[in-house]
């Protein structure tokens, strides 16, 4: 395969409030990667869609993740922050890709059967096919590199698996249009750190959820330092203080959860946190996290509502941040057309 410029493309649905488990599993990690890699963050607005949206509450969603995103510290400036449906190379590259994916392929995809449940003839052409669009997304800037979660891990090997059956397939077009050997990197997963997948507050066996009926379960982004205080008193634990070495948090999930928040929010692994804190009550330890997380998260509620507040500079740096990406995608899908052997506008 031919060298390809690194780039990193991640995206946040717009659906619903943010919490912990997204600032941690990957806005937090935006911020970082924006020292090691070229950036493009999206707002994924045309996957919220795949089920039903208020209109009012989109466009409300849609800002407020950006406010979060900027908020946290990603800069517009030095990384490319925009919503996906100002970017009509998403759409275009995506119905290219549904002809190259195979039928057998999106039938294995375990998050639409988790998803859609067991009434699955009423979900959206969408929801079923929104991996290709998520596959579209990240080839369009000619991604090298995407941050993922556990449940994504299945999405990015789709994408690798179409952006090597359209190198395949298209081989001597790519080679005869000057592009050498591929035209599409097989994009690289970024693995998260210590808490890329932060569970219930009210079950450590489930995952941290905006979807979620109870509030307790979750820290919202835009929580106060009083209702963060509350729900990481109330968070569930066990009757046995924490132990000292990370083979005691076996079978203790919930005890796993609050050392891999506390983990992370401190920048630290999860051995740093037991030798620290090994031996002590809940009761003291869970002081340790409120003092720590009111100190990391309350500065971003309060410049999230500040943002929000100003919805025409969201907008603002979300038009300036899409003409940059489609500056990037328009060229590449623009080359994808010819490869594939459409006539277009010159």
């Amino acid at each position: 395969m031919p060298a390809f410029k690194e780039l990193v493309f991640s995206g946040v649905q717009p659906t619903g409030n943010l919490h912990l488990g997204n600032y941690l599993g990957a806005i937090k990690r935006f911020v970082a990667m924006q020292a090691q890699f070229e950036c493009l963050y999206c707002v994924v607005d045309l996957h919220a869609i795949t089920v039903w949206q208020d209109p009012g509450e989109l466009t409300r969603q849609i800002r407020e993740v950006t406010a979060a995103f900027l908020a946290a510290g990603i800069d517009p400036s030095r990384s490319v922050v925009f919503n996906q449906s100002q970017v009509p190379q998403h759409a275009e590259l995506a119905w290219i890709f549904n002809c190259v994916a195979r039928l057998g392929w999106l039938n294995r995809m375990t998050q639409f059967k988790e998803k859609a449940g067991k009434d699955r003839e009423n979900a959206s052409v969408g929801l079923y096919d929104y991996p290709v669009l998520m596959a579209a997304d990240i080839l369009a800037y000619r991604a090298t590199h995407v941050p993922v979660g556990e449940d994504q891990k299945q999405h990015l090997e789709l994408t690798r698996d179409i952006a090597q059956k359209f190198n395949n397939d298209f081989a001597g077009a790519i080679a005869a249009q000057g592009h050498g050997e591929g035209f599409f990197p097989i994009t690289e997963p970024l693995i998260g750190g210590p808490a890329a997948r932060v569970m219930s507050l009210r079950d450590g066996t489930k995952k941290m959820s905006k979807s979620d009926p109870s509030d307790y379960s979750r820290i919202n982004l835009t929580d106060d330092s009083d209702a963060i205080a509350q729900k990481v008193r109330k968070a569930k634990t066990d009757a046995e203080p924490l132990p000292s070495e990370i083979a005691g948090l076996e079978k203790r999930p919930e005890a796993d959860n609050l050392v891999g928040i506390f983990a992370a929010l401190n920048d630290a692994s999860r051995e740093d946190v037991l030798r620290e804190y090994g031996g002590a009550q809940f009761s003291a330890f869970k002081g340790a996290l409120v003092d720590l997380a009111v100190a990391k998260l309350g500065p971003i509620g309060a410049e999230m509502k500040r943002l929000v507040a100003d919805p025409a500079h969201i907008d603002a740096v979300l038009a300036d941040g899409a003409a940059r990406a489609e500056a990037i995608a328009a060229p590449n899908v623009a080359a994808v057309k010819d490869i594939v052997g459409f006539v277009r506008r010159r």
